[in-house]
C-alpha cells in the first residue's frame, strides 16, 4: 500500500539551504576526518550522534507539534545524502529511529503520541524498528515472533535480527504475530511499541549478540530475543484497531525508508566520485595525471552521469512524497538505481585508486564495504523490481 501524506509540509528553501550548508560544514570538519577512527574498530560515535541531536535530526520528519524541525521529504533527503557523503552509518542512526517515530506519529493514539514523540523528537529517547527474523527477511509475512494476550498484558516470544540501534533504543517498533482466537493458527501481524531500558537486558528482552558486519560499522546491529517479555496493552500501536494491521502500516513507513536508502546511495556515490576525481587529477602515470588518459576520463564521465541520474530519481521520489502523491513506484525506482549506482561507483573509485584503493589509508575501501548494504536493506534490489513491476502493471 502506498504511503500518501495527508498533511504536506514544505520547508522554506532558504531555511533548507542554510541547514544543508551548516550540515555540510560539520561533515567536512568533524565527520570526514574522524569517521575511520570509529568505523574500523566498530565503535559507536557517541559525540557525533549527540551533535546530530543538536541539529534536530532525531525529530526531522515527525508530523507532530513536538518536533524540532518537521522537514519536508526533499530537505530530509538532502540531509541524509550529506550525512552519507561523510559516513553512511550516521544516516542509519536516524533512519531506524525515524521509522519508529513515523509509525507512532501516523498510526498511534493521541496518548501514545503524547507519551513518546516529545522525547523522540529531541533524541533523548531513541527508537528502533524490528521486523526481520532469522528465517524471515524479504518474506516479511513469514515472521514467527508471537504476541499472546494475557488479560491486560501481552506476552512476547521470538527472535529478531538486524536491529539497528537495538541496544541503545528505549522504544522498539516490534512486529509480532497475534494468534487467532482459537489459538490454533497464526493471526494478523501487529505492531507494538515496546518500552525498554537501553542496554543488553531489559525484562524479558536480551541482546543475544552484536552482528559483526562487512560494512555499516560504528553503529550497533544486533539480534534481540524476547523470552516471555510482558508489556501493557497501551503499547499496542493504535490500540485494538492495530491488531492485524502492523505489516501494512510498517510497509507504508518503509517507503520513507526506501527514499532514505536511495539518498544514502547518492551520498556514498558522491563520496566515491569525489575521491576518484581528486585522485585521478593528482596521480601521475606515464608522465601525466591519470585523469588525462582516455580510459580514466571515460570512467569518470560514466560515474558522473550515473550519479546525477541517481540523484534525480531520488529527488523525484521525495518531491512526490511532499506533494502527497503515491510513492511506491518512485521510491522503488530510486532505491533500486541509487543503491546499485553506489556499489558500481565504489568499485570504480577503487579501480581508479589502484592498489591504494585496497588500503585503509584511503576511504574508498569503506565505500566499497558500505555500498552492498543499500542493495540488501529496506528490500533487496529484487524486491524493488517486484514493487516496480507490480506498480507498472497496476497502471493498466
Amino acid at each position: 500500500m502506498a504511503l500518501v501524506r495527508k498533511r504536506m509540509v514544505m520547508t522554506d528553501s532558504d531555511v533548507a539551504d542554510d541547514m544543508i550548508s551548516a550540515l555540510r560544514n560539520w561533515v567536512e570538519a568533524e565527520v570526514i576526518p574522524n569517521a575511520s577512527d570509529f568505523e574500523l574498530p566498530d565503535e559507536y560515535p557517541t559525540d557525533m550522534a549527540l551533535q546530530m541531536g543538536d541539529f534536530g535530526l532525531f525529530g526531522a520528519i515527525i508530523n507532530s507539534e513536538f518536533v524540532v524541525l518537521d522537514l519536508d521529504n526533499m530537505t530530509y533527503t538532502r540531509v541524509v545524502e550529506e550525512l552519507s557523503r561523510g559516513w553512511m552509518s550516521l544516516a542509519g542512526i536516524i533512519n531506524s529511529h525515524l521509522i519508529c517515530a513515523k509509525l507512532i506519529s501516523k498510526f498511534g493514539s493521541e496518548e501514545q503520541k503524547q507519551r513518546w514523540l516529545p522525547l523522540m523528537a529531541t533524541g533523548e529517547l531513541r527508537g528502533c524498528f524490528s521486523l526481520s527474523e532469522p528465517d524471515s527477511g524479504s518474506d516479511a509475512a513469514a515472521l514467527r515472533c508471537r504476541a499472546e494476550r494475557d488479560g491486560d498484558e501481552w506476552v512476547i516470544n521470538g527472535t529478531k535480527m538486524w536491529v539497528t540501534n537495538g541496544e541503545k533504543a528505549g522504544v522498539v517498533a516490534l512486529l509480532a504475530r497475534v494468534p487467532d482466537e482459537d489459538g490454533t493458527q497464526a493471526g494478523g501481524i501487529t505492531c507494538f511499541i515496546v518500552e525498554k531500558t537501553p542496554g543488553k537486558q531489559s525484562g524479558g528482552i536480551s541482546i543475544s549478540r552484536k552482528i559483526d558486519k562487512l560494512g555499516y560499522r560504528g553503529l550497533e546491529t544486533v539480534e534481540m530475543s524476547y523470552d516471555d517479555h510482558r508489556l501493557g496493552h497501551d503499547q499496542l500501536l493504535g490500540g485494538e484497531e492495530g491488531i492485524g494491521n502492523g505489516l501494512r502500516w510498517a510497509l507504508s513507513a518503509l517507503e520513507l525508508g526506501r527514499i532514505n536508502v536511495a539518498a544514502r546511495g547518492v551520498g556514498v556515490a558522491q563520496a566515491a566520485y569525489d575521491a576518484a576525481l581528486a585522485y585521478a587529477k593528482e596521480r601521475e602515470a606515464f608522465g601525466r595525471p591519470i585523469s588525462q588518459h582516455q580510459a580514466i576520463g571515460f570512467r569518470l564521465a560514466e560515474m558522473a552521469t550515473k550519479l546525477e541520474a541517481a540523484r534525480l530519481l531520488t529527488y523525484e521520489a521525495a518531491r512526490k512524497a511532499d506533494a502527497g502523491e503515491r510513492v511506491d513506484l518512485a521510491a522503488g525506482m530510486a532505491k533500486l538505481f541509487a543503491s546499485e549506482t553506489a556499489s558500481e561507483l565504489a568499485l570504480d573509485a577503487m579501480r581508479i585508486h589502484g592498489g591504494n584503493g585496497f588500503s585503509t589509508e584511503y576511504p574508498v575501501e569503506r565505500y566499497y564495504r558500505d555500498a552492498p548494504l543499500m542493495i540488501i536493506g529496506e528490500g533487496t534490489s529484487e524486491i524493488q523490481k517486484l514493487v516496480i513491476s507490480r506498480a507498472l502493471l497496476a497502471e493498466d
